[in-house]
């Protein structure tokens, strides 16, 4: 049942994934906006660019040509944040404390239609996007010293994409980053206290309630995470505890492809617009381990709040006290479920 207060006042939610709160204060949502308006892109993409380093048949900038690719296309990013051969060291002087990072870093074109998005793609082509991942998470989580794959996608120039060409990234490295170390404590030590997955009971309860689904199918849940930051954050996970997504079988994973593209579409109707937002897919480490513990999901965090022109920005409180939001999930889930 729908808690009252939670729609009408000012309130801490928990992030059992984290270990962190966020504030959530519903009666600002009324407030005239007078800041910032971002600009609607309007422009009309056209299937082939000529001047597009993702394009098929291309010279990219490091003098590579592109394959005249069909589907999706996996390359090494010729701008990785990662070196594999940076040598290994590290600093301990007093306070001042550094060390050595290696890795791989890939670039996925998911189409080499110029023009569309994950949200424009048939579901059986989405779900090729799904199958390199699978592959690509395999490829780079076999390597010695390859210990996190993160697979991620920056959508529309307001979240800093530089190439509107439909792709997202592969950044593989040695040691686990902040936020997968976070969930891996979390749910490591809920399931050495309970015997059971974080996320998947979590999800029974999300279920039963049916507060904050926007989607589901016999294999997937749409939802907007109780905890959720941004205004319209959402995530996909799988009913059934898979640690990481090379555990799906192919049914599994056109149903993910159904999930992902129903909320991309959704998202796009929303305001009417090609909707920004950063995504990416959280999954057991590559470590070696057993990683019973792990449960994987996929997060879309988009900025966009009251339309397809006003922007929610971290800024203030939210980068000196903690994370804030001011439509509550379950409005959020409402208005985007209504859409589906």
């Amino acid at each position: 049942m729908e808690n009252t207060n939670l729609q009408d006042y000012s309130h801490k939610r928990f992030n059992i994934l984290t270990g962190e709160w966020v504030l959530v204060s519903p009666h600002r949502a009324k407030r005239p906006w007078q800041g910032q308006n971002e600009e609607i892109s309007k422009e009309i993409r056209p299937a082939y660019d000529e001047k597009c380093y993702l394009c098929a048949t291309n010279t990219r900038i490091n003098g590579e040509v592109n394959p005249d690719y069909k589907d999706v296309f996996v390359f090494t990013n010729d701008f990785a944040a990662l070196q594999n051969n940076s040598p290994k060291f590290n600093v301990n002087d007093g306070l001042l404390k550094a060390e050595s990072e290696t890795g791989i870093c890939k670039v996925i074109c998911f189409s080499p239609d110029h023009s569309k998005s994950l949200a424009d793609m048939a579901v059986n082509d989405i779900d090729k996007v799904v199958k390199t991942w699978q592959k690509e998470y395999t490829i780079l989580g076999s390597k010695e010293n390859i210990n996190n794959v993160q697979i991620f996608e920056n959508k529309g120039a307001v979240m800093g994409c530089s190439n509107p060409h439909p792709h997202g990234q592969i950044w593989s490295q040695s040691t686990l980053p902040n936020e997968v170390a976070k969930k891996d404590t979390q749910q490591r030590n809920y399931y050495a206290e309970n015997k059971s997955s974080l996320l998947g009971d979590y999800l029974k309860q999300e279920l039963s309630s049916k507060e904050r689904i926007i989607f589901e199918n016999d294999d997937f849940v749409v939802l907007i995470p109780f905890w959720a930051v941004w205004p319209f954050e959402a995530m996909i996970a799988p009913k059934k505890q898979y640690k990481d997504i090379t555990q799906l079988s192919d049914s599994e994973s056109l149903a993910y492809a159904e999930a992902i593209s129903v909320l991309t579409k959704t998202y796009d109707a929303l305001f009417e617009c090609s909707f920004p937002y950063s995504s990416g897919i959280h999954q057991a480490p590559t470590n070696g381990q057993e990683n019973k513990h792990w449960h994987f999901h996929m997060s879309f965090y988009p900025p966009l709040l009251r339309s397809a022109t006003v922007k929610k920005f971290m800024v203030g409180y939210e980068m000196f006290g903690t994370p804030q939001r001011d439509i509550t999930a379950e409005q959020a889930a409402k208005r985007l479920r209504d859409l589906v």
